[in-house]
């Protein structure tokens, strides 16, 4: 239960802290100075969650952050949808309307990051900033980023490899203006396969970053 918690809230925190960008090729990687702040910040907002607290939400008011209810979600997602994929036509991100109050960004492994890295390719960075500025112009919206592994090698490394390219996703997001209150960072290893793992093109498709993008209810 715990491990649940501290990996959801980790990037809530010190997300922007925790990486740095390379100035000459644009590539974000992990700070280890900044993860070991994260972890002194974990304490408060686990045991603030665990005594029943809505942290996420409370930080999101706090923020200034504006809640949707009624018939406006369904407007206010279409509009975001909208944006999104004509933003984002001919990137090789997979935009889905999940439901009205949601939406499904998919970043391939293999278009985000090069092979067993976790470091956001240079060429892809100015990808995620054209996402970052359509949330930051839909600001009253969750954004929830889960990493994903195929099955190839030990569990442990998958896990954590999901996590970190996760957390470099959702670092360029937030150095793109998205506030931290916003992200929640998460890596699921190889527990939640979307193909087959037992060919490429289906290992292909389970290594990946996805981004949930949610209505904030009133």
């Amino acid at each position: 239960m715990i491990r649940k918690i501290v990996t959801a809230v980790m990037a809530a925190v010190f997300l922007v802290g925790c990486t740095t960008v390379d100035p000459v090729t644009g590539e974000v990687s992990r700070n280890n100075t900044g993860t070991g702040a994260i972890i002194g910040a974990i304490g408060g907002a686990a045991a603030g969650t665990l005594a029943g607290g809505d942290d996420r939400r409370n930080a999101l008011i706090g923020a200034g952050v504006g809640a949707l209810a009624g018939a406006a979600i369904g407007n206010y997602m279409d509009r975001q949808y909208q944006n999104l994929r004509e933003r984002l036509a001919g990137s090789g991100v997979g935009v889905t309307r999940v439901s009205q109050e949601q939406i499904l960004l998919n970043f391939p492994a293999d278009t985000t990051f090069d092979f067993d890295r976790d470091t956001v390719k240079g060429d892809f960075v100015a990808t995620l900033r054209d996402v970052a500025a359509i949330l930051r112009e839909y600001d009253q919206t969750t954004v929830d980023v889960y990493g994903h592994a195929d099955s190839v090698g030990a569990e442990a490394y998958n896990q954590d490899l999901s996590e970190r390219r996760a957390m470099n996703v959702a670092s360029v997001l937030a150095q793109g203006g998205v506030i931290r209150q916003r992200i929640l960072v998460r890596g699921y290893g190889e527990t939640r396969p979307i193909a087959s793992n037992a060919s490429d093109s289906g290992r292909a498709r389970n290594r990946r970053v996805e981004v949930y993008i949610s209505a904030f209810r009133g």
